[in-house]
């Protein structure tokens, strides 16, 4: 059998997020708006109506392309592109075509590599042919035989990428997004959620034999809502390609509709190229000259984005890689941690100072028992009530002892269903830990004696049981007991006759 190679090409529609629409002063925040709410002449393009371009779209468009290390250009020119559908009220759509904002651009993305053990990440480098702005279409919405129009979202800014067919797999197709609305979200202009309509993905997509230096018939697949849908549906139009080629049969250049339901893709209509658009430039809006102190201004706002960030955390705190891809997978989630770590750092007080593991502490408890609570009650970060000074003085009460780990995690609790300080809910709960010696002793002592037959077996060089009888002991003491202390009471009790 014919070993392919699969070539894919990748086009993301994200809506920006403006407070007007791109050619007319209707607000763009139209999510939970009724039906045809939300228009205005220009947008439902009535005669004589002219259009005005968004000055904050413009610009969120240049920081977009700088982020993904576009080249800007000097001078770009909108133009319509021409097609009928019932939700596309003029007959054609403001785009732009042969001078967008942003071209030539790249970013690099985790690609898995097989290895004979397991998948390994090395960066792969994908570029971005052109990233322009235009507005977004209505939506149809099917009600039985009748499809109602509603035109709400009928001129939203929209940016689209456009990649160079550089992707090879699905699992790369599937980085790539996550990369991509990992930095629409960091530049904060756009929400990227695919799966509410804000980003969009259409694919291209090919095979050929490996070796082959001609790219074979491109299929269009439209429309993808979410990554599920992505990957599933690429490895399917590759399958069905590929399985074509073998039976001696050609692929034929279709655009294709995702059939979730049956997990198929299914035939459209024969695809377009852009003659069939009559691209021509839009006799109602002049080119717009970019001038290079406005981009400069642009590039000086632009935030630190994931990759640097993610290199700073790891040079400047000392931590792993893998668990920094998790703190700076969401932008809020890594100021948080930022925050954190820097109330630990300089603290109000000396008393609330934690040790120099700090970083790594803090990583660990956001990541772990604070990423807990968040999946438990369904939110994000941002409806966290805890500040990162609270969450520094838990930390540091933990750190000078004066509660233990298992008490912590019940104070988190308790702060994170309230928004309380912890030394309220520590005072109020009992969580304080019992380090008296004295006091602990008598503890275990008590356990000893419980537990007789355990003790022997321990002695006779059953180790493992010194974990049980410790945990008897913390039990005992409702865990409020400090480990460090019973573990070196218990050790010195079991021991003295041995």
């Amino acid at each position: 059998m014919t070993h392919y190679e699969t070539i894919i090409g990748l086009e993301v529609h994200a809506q920006l997020l403006t407070e007007s629409k791109m050619f007319c002063g209707c607000s763009a925040d139209y999510a939970d708006a009724a039906p045809n709410t939300h228009v205005c002449p220009v947008c439902m393009a009535l005669p004589g109506v002219l259009p005005v371009i968004n000055r904050a779209a413009v610009e969120k468009t240049i920081m977009a392309g700088l982020a993904l290390n576009c080249t800007i250009a000097e001078e770009a020119v909108f133009a319509r592109k021409n097609y009928h559908y019932a939700d596309l009220p003029k007959g054609y759509q403001i785009s732009q075509y042969e001078l967008p904002f942003c071209r030539d651009g790249w970013i690099e993305v985790e690609a898995k590599v097989e290895a004979e053990v397991e998948a390994e990440a090395e960066a792969k480098r994908v570029g971005i042919t052109r990233a322009h702005l235009e507005e977004d279409t209505g939506k149809l919405v099917h009600a039985g035989a009748h499809s109602l129009v509603d035109l709400n979202r009928a001129g939203v800014p929209l940016l689209e990428i456009v990649t160079e067919p550089d992707l090879r797999s699905p699992e790369e197709a599937h980085a790539y997004l996550t990369r991509l609305q990992q930095i629409l979200r960091y530049l904060g202009v756009s929400s990227a959620d695919m799966e509410r309509g804000a980003m969009r993905c259409e694919a291209n997509v090919s095979v050929r034999p490996v070796g082959v230096g001609e790219f074979g018939t491109k299929v269009e697949v439209k429309n993808l809502n979410s990554f599920k849908a992505v990957r599933q549906s690429l490895e399917y139009e590759v399958a069905r390609q590929i399985a074509l080629l073998e039976a001696g049969e050609r692929v034929v250049q279709v655009t294709m509709g995702w059939d979730e339901a049956n997990g198929r893709t299914v035939v459209q209509r024969t695809k377009e190229s852009s003659a069939d658009y009559r691209y021509f430039p839009e006799p109602d809006l002049p080119p717009l000259v970019v001038e290079r102190a406005w981009v400069d201004a642009i590039a000086a706002r632009l935030p630190e984005l994931p990759d640097a960030k993610a290199a700073r955390f790891v040079a400047e705190m000392g931590l792993d890689p893998r668990e920094v891809a998790v703190l700076v997978a969401d932008r809020a989630v890594a100021n948080y941690f930022e925050a954190v770590v820097s109330a630990v750092r300089n603290p109000v007080s000396s008393r609330n100072r934690v040790s120099k593991y700090a970083p790594k502490t803090v990583a660990n408890w956001i990541t772990g028992e604070l990423f807990r609570l968040m999946n438990a009650a369904g939110v994000g970060i941002d409806a966290v009530q805890i500040t990162p000074a609270a969450f520094a003085e838990l930390l540091a009460l933990v750190d000078a002892g004066t509660i233990n780990v298992n008490s912590a995690r019940r104070a988190l609790d308790g702060m994170f269903e309230s928004g309380r300080r912890a030394s309220d809910l520590v005072a109020e709960l009992g969580l304080a830990q019992v380090s008296d010696a004295e006091a602990l002793a008598g503890v275990v002592a008590e356990v000893l004696n419980r537990y007789p037959a355990e003790v022997a077996s321990y002695r006779d060089g059953n180790e493992k049981l010194f974990g049980w009888l410790m945990g008897q002991v913390m039990r005992a003491t409702r865990g409020k007991g400090n480990p460090a202390v019973v573990r070196e009471l218990l050790d010195r009790a079991l021991n003295v006759q041995r």
